[in-house]
């Protein structure tokens, strides 16, 4: 039997060469911030053939002609290459784990110190759920430690249209599965299919466009969130990215990461574990 037309396409696509990746991270890395070759080759071929099919590019070739001649195609490939998906509260077990054995010790050592600041950074932040979700959790928690410490949220992320969406602050119902009843009614107001943060958690969170592997840009943390977002780098840049979170973190800063997530190479030693089974991590 013979194969169709995009059939053939498909089969084309799955069988992009390292030469021909290497090309279009080139390309890429002239016009973007984003560097391909920290992320997983695997993982890249797959969404690179998933812009080549939407495209009706038949080969490597005729897609990196395209994205020369096409800055809309460049925009849509560096998306498709960072994913931006996430949920309020996602994994809540996690959450608690914060409420109860990590946030009261952070603020406990800031309220020692004159003006202590308590600084929060999620890093792969999507649509801000996740900085939302501990700004409710501090709003919901923590009314009292917030009014003696001065608590900053950031929220970065490397694509400027998923920050101007968090910014917006709207979402589709099921990206709040994880939000109780009660919560849902007290801080989301629904228009229409949307659901949209009150004003008093929005302005607990600032966003900033940034990349992950330039952690030196940014200011000094005491908890770092960074949760499946490391899955889609090389070994080495993990290891590149854990020990710039570490340098951000003062001595008893938290680290968080995603469950298919773990510390690897030397800069396990930097760390010790709260909560293994959670992904969180206290700097020595």
């Amino acid at each position: 039997m013979t194969a169709s037309p995009t059939e053939n396409t498909l089969s084309l696509q799955a069988e992009i060469t390292d030469d021909e990746l290497a090309e279009i991270g080139m390309i890429l890395s002239m016009w973007r911030t984003i560097n391909m070759s920290a992320y997983k080759d695997k993982c890249l071929k797959r969404r690179v053939a998933i812009r080549m099919r939407s495209r009706h590019c038949r080969n490597a070739a005729e897609y990196c002609n395209l994205l020369r001649q096409s800055q809309q195609e460049m925009d849509l490939l560096q998306k498709a290459l960072t994913i931006h998906v996430s949920q309020f509260f996602r994994n809540p077990s996690m959450f608690d784990t914060l409420r109860k054995d990590v946030l009261p010790g952070l603020f406990s050592s800031r309220e020692k110190e004159e003006n202590g600041k308590l600084r929060l950074w999620c890093l792969g932040c999507a649509g801000g759920e996740e900085p939302f979700s501990l700004a409710i959790l501090l709003r919901e928690h923590f009314s009292k430690e917030l009014r003696q410490v001065q608590t900053i949220i950031h929220g970065t992320d490397i694509d400027a249209d998923t920050l101007r969406a968090a910014q917006q602050a709207e979402y589709v119902e099921d990206r709040l599965k994880e939000v109780p009843a009660d919560l849902r009614s007290r801080y989301f107001r629904q228009s229409g299919s949307l659901y949209r943060l009150v004003p008093e958690i929005r302005e607990m969170v600032t966003f900033q466009q940034g990349d992950i592997s330039r952690t030196a840009e940014f200011a000094a943390s005491d908890l770092v969130v960074c949760r499946n977002t490391l899955i889609y780098f090389t070994r080495a840049y993990q290891e590149q990215i854990l020990h710039g979170i570490a340098d951000i973190l003062p001595a008893g800063g938290i680290l968080v990461l995603g469950k298919s997530e773990t510390l690897t190479g030397d800069v396990r030693q930097r760390f010790e574990a709260i909560s293994p089974v959670e992904r969180i991590y206290r700097r020595l």
